[in-house]
């Protein structure tokens, strides 16, 4: 069963609808990220699959709803939603905060279904089993929107117009609080096959805390790395869609906007 194109949870279509037995990539994005961060992704989606990305609560279309206080207020209702979709033919790539919460969503499905997704792909962030302590929030919006320019990634508006600002914080330091109280609860392995993503250069994880995931699957690991920092993948879309959809032995679609003449 396809995933649903819109939902009271956030999942939202970014590509064209897709046959049956196409498979659904679901992108969970980074703290203070919105689905519309993957839509660069969408020309790059092949005819045997589709494009979904979650959009958080707090945030553009859902800016009424308050932000999820902490992982299980956030992961229930997405769990709740893709359950149907739940199989082979399921791939989760999550970003950051967003690794995490693919993750959790990654477990609650194969507790429910009993059976492996067709790929969960990690990007930028530890194995749950690392713990970096961080308190950002804690130190009140300069704090979090210092991070948020140390580690590039975002509109630089965002730092200039105090109304794009007062809409894009709640949901931003509610993201870092969320993130920086998450702790891993040990449990039974994953089925489902691993792949753990990150930049050469990313200060939020180095390259064998990457590998640690391979700890959370007894399925297959495997590992890559592109050139870049935490936000590698706003520059190179191509090799890293293609990356992804290598997982389930499809190729990207040929980008129609090449990135050189």
């Amino acid at each position: 069963m396809s995933v649903p194109d819109a939902t009271e949870a956030g999942l939202r279509r970014l590509s064209d609808p897709a046959g049956p037995g196409a498979v659904s990539v679901v992108c969970f994005p980074h703290a203070g990220g919105t689905a519309g961060f993957f839509r660069p992704w969408a020309r790059l989606v092949p005819d045997g699959a589709v494009l979904h990305a979650v959009q958080y609560p707090g945030r553009q279309d859902r800016i009424a709803q308050p932000p999820a206080r902490d992982m299980d207020e956030l992961v229930r209702p997405l769990a709740e939603a893709l359950s149907p979709a739940a199989g082979p033919d399921l791939v989760l790539f999550g970003h950051s905060m967003g690794a995490a919460v693919a993750y959790e969503v990654a477990r609650v499905l194969e507790a429910r279904g009993g059976r492996a997704l067709g790929c969960l792909a990690v990007s930028g962030r530890p194995s749950p089993r690392v713990q970096r302590d961080s308190a950002v929030s804690d130190g009140g919006e300069a704090a979090v929107l210092e991070d948020v320019r140390r580690l590039g990634g975002t509109d630089p508006a965002l730092f200039g117009d105090e109304r794009l600002r007062a809409l894009v914080l709640p949901s931003l330091r509610a993201d870092y609080g969320l993130i920086e109280g998450y702790r891993f609860r040990p449990g039974p392995p994953l089925a489902t096959p691993v792949l753990a993503v990150r930049g050469t250069e990313d200060p939020e994880v180095t390259a064998e805390e990457a590998r640690d995931w391979a700890s959370v699957t007894h399925g297959e690991f495997r590992s890559a790395e592109f050139p870049g920092g935490h936000f590698y993948l706003l520059d190179q879309p191509g090799p890293v869609v293609g990356a992804l959809l290598a997982q389930v032995g499809l190729a990207p679609a040929d980008d129609p906007w090449p990135s050189t003449p």
